[in-house]
């Protein structure tokens, strides 16, 4: 499909609680069709069913080594208040081109729809394993990134495909 084809997602952490608009610094008129989708990692509807896993579900996760969690149904309006608490928000800008007549929205809108359960499963993810990663420094995490350099080498080699798969409406 060559230049009709292309997902590209952008990312920026910022030490806030989501409520900046435009962080990505779009034109006015690209602005006007941006479609801001909130994620709430507290927010069980907001999972599927089948991705739903009771050891990853921020509202019954207490970190060990933090204190963290469980985040109630007011987390997000609590959070700023806690000074000793550092937090950030990751703001994604998903752009997604599939040029091809007649099934451009309907790919589209789908492959919006898969990202946004990606990353809500994702962000959940990574709050539940902070006691797994709190205390790494760079050293650690550039040993983990080499060894999973590693291993998906040798997956792409031998073992069969994995991974999320779709859900269709």
């Amino acid at each position: 499909m060559k230049d009709n084809f292309l997902i590209k997602i952008e990312t920026w952490h910022k030490p806030d609680m989501g409520r900046q608009e435009n962080v990505h610094g779009l034109d006015a008129e690209t602005w006007k069709k941006v479609d801001v989708v909130y994620i709430d990692i507290a927010d069980r509807s907001q999972v599927e069913p089948k991705d739903y896993k009771p050891e990853e579900d921020p509202c019954k996760f207490k970190s060990a080594k933090t204190g963290r969690g469980p985040l109630g149904p007011d987390w997000k309006k609590e959070l700023p208040n806690k000074k000793d608490c550092p937090h950030m928000c990751a703001y994604k800008l998903v752009t997604v081109k599939f040029k091809w007549w007649g099934l451009q929205n309907k790919v589209e809108n789908f492959i919006q729809k898969q990202e946004k359960r990606l990353f809500t499963n994702f962000h959940r993810q990574l709050f539940c394993w902070i006691d797994k990663w709190i205390e790494l420094n760079m050293d650690d995490i550039r040993r983990m990134e080499e060894e999973t350099r590693r291993e998906l080498d040798e997956m792409r080699v031998k073992d069969p495909v994995k991974g999320m798969v779709a859900l269709e409406d």
